[in-house]
């Protein structure tokens, strides 16, 4: 049940590339997320984006830090920054993840 939504009670069904980095004393972490051609952005979708939420049997995580990439005038892609500011948040985060990741395919590969 995990999915990801950019405007209330639409899913958005491209599956991004996410990185994460941790901060050395492990308090603060970010979630970049990168949406090659999303859904949301067709042209034929006149829903508003109003954040990304990713939803799932816990509850919702928002973020308001959605950035439109455009390529010759178009939208092409977005790109989304989930910030945690404690262990706690890191820990539900990565409880999203594992569950979205199962659901779409995802792996997880760690940095040298």
């Amino acid at each position: 049940m995990a999915q990801i939504q950019f405007s209330v009670g639409i899913t958005e069904p491209v599956v991004p590339d996410v990185r994460l980095t941790k901060s050395r004393t492990g308090e603060q972490s970010t979630a970049s997320f990168y949406f090659d051609k999303p859904a949301i952005l067709g042209n034929d979708v006149t829903e508003e984006v109003t954040g990304m939420y990713m939803l799932d049997e816990e509850g919702e995580i928002v973020t308001r830090e959605v950035k439109a990439k455009f390529i010759n005038g178009k939208p092409a892609a977005l790109e989304v920054m989930y910030i945690m500011n404690s262990t706690a948040e890191w820990d539900r985060f990565m409880r999203f993840m594992e569950r979205y990741s199962a659901a779409n395919g995802l792996g997880f590969q760690k940095a040298e």
